[in-house]
């Protein structure tokens, strides 16, 4: 019997993967989401989201370009994996997201089969859409300078192009190097840590969702997660998920208890527990 047999689950709960079958309808995410799209929906040229390291900034971009039907928009994600890109790196791929070929002649060149390709969707009645993960990384003035020239790319009575940037708190210093770019911000939204009865409730939707029927952390366990985790989504998913698993190898009985949460704690070297609250105080 492995783990997930011995709690009856028929998939993993807490993958730190973004999986948008888990998406977890909350206050703050819904809010963020409704917020993004109708920024695209009205072709309001640039909306930005910040959240710091684990607050579900890659599911919701993943969740809203799963959300754009193909009928009504040409988009895709492009992530920034380092910060030395330049902004002929920039162009290029966001012409290759388009399906032009980005490698054949000057950058100028490329710019204007991009602009014709954008008309070309335009004219199709779709809107053109380029979310950017990690956008933090594009800390260059260069780069910046590039993403004010494309959103500059309009008709005369829309956008040709929206982009959607996801970035961590950073990312708001890194725009103010490009003043005008800044200015061109339609849409902002920041994602904080979750409080303590959302935590408590998002435990039991991922463990519901995985296929549980039962009871599988006590309350103070689940005041533990909190206190652990402070309410950073990625963290309550390593630290239940290693609790599920400490809870397996001791063959304990449900529902687990908070000893087996600060065994986790202390394995993962995390900070020192706050007291934790009753959680029926928590409510």
């Amino acid at each position: 019997m492995d783990h997930l047999a011995y709690y009856e689950l028929n998939e993993e709960p807490f993958s730190i993967v973004p999986l948008t079958n888990f998406y977890y309808h909350n206050d703050q995410h819904d809010q963020a989401f409704l917020r993004l799209r109708r920024a695209v929906d009205a072709m309001k040229g640039l909306a930005v989201l910040v959240g710091e390291i684990g607050t579900g900034k890659t599911l919701l971009a993943r969740r809203l370009l799963e959300a754009l039907p193909e009928s009504e928009f040409e988009c895709s994600m492009l992530v920034v994996l380092h910060a030395d890109v330049t902004s002929d790196w920039l162009v290029r791929r966001i012409a290759s997201q388009f399906g032009i070929d980005g490698s054949a002649g000057s950058k100028v060149e490329v710019i204007g089969r991009l602009y014709d390709r954008l008309n070309s969707i335009a004219e199709e009645g779709r809107r053109a859409v380029i979310i950017i993960d990690e956008a933090h990384m594009l800390r260059s003035r260069e780069v910046l300078e590039e993403l004010r020239g494309l959103l500059n790319l309009e008709l005369a009575a829309s956008k040709l192009i929206s982009f959607v940037m996801f970035g961590m708190p950073e990312l708001d210093a890194c725009l103010l190097a490009d003043p005008a770019l800044k200015q061109r911000v339609a849409v902002r939204f920041e994602l904080k840590n979750l409080p303590p009865e959302v935590v408590v409730d998002y435990v039991r939707f991922r463990l519901f969702h995985a296929g549980s029927s039962r009871q599988v952390f006590s309350a103070e366990s689940l005041g533990r997660i909190y206190d652990l985790s402070r309410g950073n989504p990625r963290l309550v998913n390593v630290i239940a998920d290693n609790a599920l698993f400490e809870g397996y190898v001791r063959r304990a009985p449900l529902p687990l208890g908070p000893d087996i949460v600060d065994a986790v704690g202390q394995d993962l070297c995390l900070p020192p527990l706050v007291p934790a609250d009753d959680i029926a105080e928590r409510r």
